[in-house]
């Protein structure tokens, strides 16, 4: 009668028999673990090139316009038919906070603040440090800004938190982000609506109501998941708008 093999952990080697079927199995499941790696390394999308200048506080000068949203309007060294042209730059506080707070007295005033850059490609951000503005000398410098109606459009695209799409999280959209962004959405975040067309190219639209207002409290139920919404595109300088009723918002599949 044929004895059984029987392998105790401890021992430096295992019986012939067991060895010759666990070497191939062990062998086919590190190829296979390899291959799977491949394959998952493939498909990942690659980060955006966006970035979180986090621990470099710089000091900024400006001036403060609350509406549509925050901004700090900074004098850029590049000038228009003679004039100074006028570089706007988002505002918000520090964690999952909105700038309104802090920015409300401030509306129209020039002032000084510190803060860090957050940026991705070519739209940037500043998380401004709390208790840093000040006044400083001279009349604020509100720049008149063209506004031109691009007409009413109904968009497929994804709402998301502005802070941590613009670099403070990367990935800083889609569903594994949802939580955080309706959490700084309710914080006072700028809402963002992100546009892809057909080629692949990306637009970014600064996300109001019909009213000029925020919808943050609102769009919770439909952050961060693929979405229909209709409404009117308006460009203002460098930067898109999205007026829009979120009772027009509808789930795509």
């Amino acid at each position: 009668m044929k004895k059984k093999e029987f392998y105790i952990g401890y021992l430096p080697e295992m019986p012939e028999g067991i060895a010759k079927v666990v070497r191939p199995f062990t062998a086919l499941l590190i190829v296979l673990v390899f291959v799977l790696g491949i394959i998952f390394l493939i498909g990942q999308r690659p980060f955006a090139k966006s970035y979180f200048e986090f621990g470099n506080v710089q000091d900024f000068e400006g001036t403060i316009q609350a509406r549509p949203i925050p901004f700090l309007l900074v004098v850029s060294d590049e000038k228009t038919e003679g004039l100074p042209k006028f570089e706007r730059i988002p505002l918000v506080a520090e964690g999952k906070d909105g700038a309104e707070e802090l920015i409300r007295s401030y509306d129209g005033s020039r002032v000084k603040l510190k803060g860090t850059r957050i940026y991705r490609d070519s739209l940037q951000m500043i998380e401004v440090v709390g208790g840093s503005i000040v006044k400083s000398g001279g009349e604020g410098q509100i720049a008149p800004e063209k506004e031109e109606s691009l007409g009413i459009h109904t968009l497929n695209g994804e709402i998301i938190d502005s802070k941590c799409y613009l670099g403070v999280m990367n990935p800083g959209n889609q569903k594994t982000h949802k939580i955080c962004a309706i959490n700084c959405l309710r914080g006072g975040i700028p809402a963002l609506f992100v546009v892809r067309d057909k080629a692949g190219n990306t637009s970014e639209l600064w996300l109001l109501g019909e009213d000029g207002k925020p919808v943050n409290e609102k769009i919770f139920d439909y952050v961060a998941e693929p979405v229909k919404m209709k409404g009117e595109v308006k460009r203002r300088g460098a930067f898109l708008y999205f007026y829009s009723n979120p009772d027009s918002i509808e789930r795509l599949n």
